[in-house]
């Protein structure tokens, strides 16, 4: 028997403020329980220094890089033209400036523009490697105003 002849059905419809009020309250909850912690990519242990001065300073070769290509080893500019030219330069450069320090590996010390190109510093590396120099660094400037 259908009483309600006139009358379409409704659509049920889901009442979405019950559902949206336990949502909030759920992330609420997420939000108050979680924990954040901080992870670092490297843990490292950075040197200290000294306060006595060096005894001995070791046999250095400072070599230059500039932003054009240009090299100089000992502030003596050398023409860059093959690897294997550039560690003949290198060991001529430290056979004219051992001195007293005779016999003695020199530190290579590379000062490399900012702006010159990876592949000229790996140049200078791969020619150290070439002149049989193991001791190799890099010069930087401290942090300040520019």
């Amino acid at each position: 028997m259908n009483f309600r002849k006139g009358r379409g059905r409704d659509d049920p419809e889901i009442n979405l403020i019950p559902f949206i009020d336990v949502l909030l309250v759920i992330l609420i909850f997420l939000m108050v329980t979680t924990t954040y912690s901080k992870f670092t990519e490297l843990q490292i242990t950075l040197p200290t220094a000294d306060a006595e001065k060096q005894l001995e300073r070791p046999f250095e070769l400072n070599i230059t890089v500039d932003a054009k290509g240009n090299y100089t080893i000992n502030k003596q500019p050398v023409s860059f033209h093959d690897v294997a030219g550039f560690a003949a330069a290198m060991k001529s450069a430290a056979a004219e400036g051992q001195g007293a320090q005779a016999g003695k590996t020199p530190v290579v010390i590379i000062n490399a523009d900012q702006f010159a190109m990876h592949q000229m510093v790996v140049n200078v590396m791969e020619a150290a490697r070439i002149a049989g120099y193991d001791k190799l660094t890099f010069a930087a400037q401290t942090g300040g105003a520019k």
